[in-house]
């Protein structure tokens, strides 16, 4: 997996998370999120008003916690305070590993 580094600034508008699809079956999954640490705008985007979206593909364990992150697209300026996040993320725990589609929008307007 890439590592990611680099000054961070203020908070992200995060909105949303989709279906999750897991297994030989592509059967959809809910994965509800207990805890959601939102990603930190970084400041220099900002300030020059620069938004985007990222969309990341999260491979949930079991227990909830998050293993693994794959980028599926977006403004790869905010790649890495996406990345950071997620990884903080937490997940009701099941009876096997799933994958979680996730879209995080940054927005300069947003509180």
């Amino acid at each position: 997996m890439r590592k990611f580094r680099g000054p961070l600034g203020k908070s992200a508008c995060v909105i949303g998370l989709m279906a999750a699809v897991s297994g030989a079956n592509a059967q959809v999954v809910e994965r509800k999120l207990i805890k959601k640490i939102p990603p930190e705008y970084p400041a220099v985007l900002k300030e020059h008003r620069i938004h985007g979206i990222v969309r990341l593909s999260v491979i949930v364990k079991a227990d909830g916690s998050v293993k693994d992150i794959v980028v599926i697209g977006g403004n790869p300026a905010l790649v890495e305070a996406s990345v950071k996040a997620v990884k903080q993320w937490k997940y009701a725990p099941m009876d096997r590993e799933t994958t979680v589609e996730v879209t995080i929008q940054f927005d300069p307007n947003a509180s």
